[in-house]
Formats: structure tokens, C-alpha cells, sequence
């Protein structure tokens, strides 16, 4: 179980990562990461933090909670992964209620991958463009 200091429970992230922040899909879930610039506010997470995001289209509320909480376990052993401030969104899709724990990682996994390789390489260009000034 993902402890309450890496749960995202602001409202006030969700948006803005899931509109800013890098995508990445798969088969049964879709990742959004973003890294925000710390800005001193104390309400700005100074470690990584997880939301889910489970619409009906899932299934009922049962199947909804069964797949948030195999979703919240899988994040917890890869919170390591993620950078510092990191605010990751990870939104269920409807195939996910089949799926098994196994390729809810599997999916995890390559999502997350992809997803931090193009926030890291939006980071080396932007250190790479401000070096060149």
C-alpha cells in the first residue's frame, strides 16, 4: 500500500498533470508524469507522489477498487524509479478490469519507462538551451 505521503490527494496537481505532464499509454493504462520546478510552497510535494484515476467505464465500483489497489501496490515498488518531486497520474482503461497483476506491471513498467525518458530529455534540452546562451 502506497504510505499517505506519496498519494496524491491535491486536486490541484491532477490537472495540470494530466494536461503538462509526459503521456505514455498501454493496452490497460495510460501515465502521466510530471517533474514541477520546486516553487518554495509547501503544498508543492518535495517527493514523489501517485494519483489513479479509475472512470465507470473500468466497471463497478468493486472491480474499480480491485484495480486501484492492485494499481497502488504495483506503484509503491516503483516509487524508487521515479525522480525527487515527480507527480505521476496513472489513469486505468477499460481492459484493465481483465488483466492480471502481472500485466499491470508489465504495462506499468513500459509506460513509466517511456514516459521518464521524455521528461529526462526534456530536461537535457533545456539544460543543453540554456548552456548555449
Amino acid at each position: 500500500m502506497l504510505t499517505r505521503a506519496h498519494r496524491l490527494t491535491s486536486s490541484r496537481l491532477y490537472a495540470p498533470t494530466i494536461r503538462h505532464g509526459e503521456r505514455a499509454g498501454t493496452r490497460t493504462l495510460v501515465v502521466h508524469l510530471a517533474a514541477p520546478a520546486p516553487s518554495g510552497a509547501s503544498a508543492d510535494p518535495v517527493q514523489p507522489v501517485v494519483g489513479f484515476v479509475v472512470s465507470k467505464a473500468v466497471g463497478g465500483a468493486v472491480v474499480r477498487n480491485q484495480v486501484k489497489r492492485r494499481l497502488r501496490h504495483l506503484a509503491r515498488e516503483r516509487l524508487t524509479s521515479l525522480p525527487g518531486s515527480a507527480v505521476l497520474v496513472v489513469r486505468a482503461l477499460p481492459a484493465a478490469a481483465t488483466a492480471s497483476s502481472a500485466e499491470l506491471g508489465a504495462d506499468l513498467d513500459r509506460a513509466l519507462d517511456r514516459a521518464l525518458d521524455r521528461a529526462l530529455g526534456r530536461v537535457r534540452q533545456r539544460s543543453a538551451a540554456r548552456g548555449t546562451r
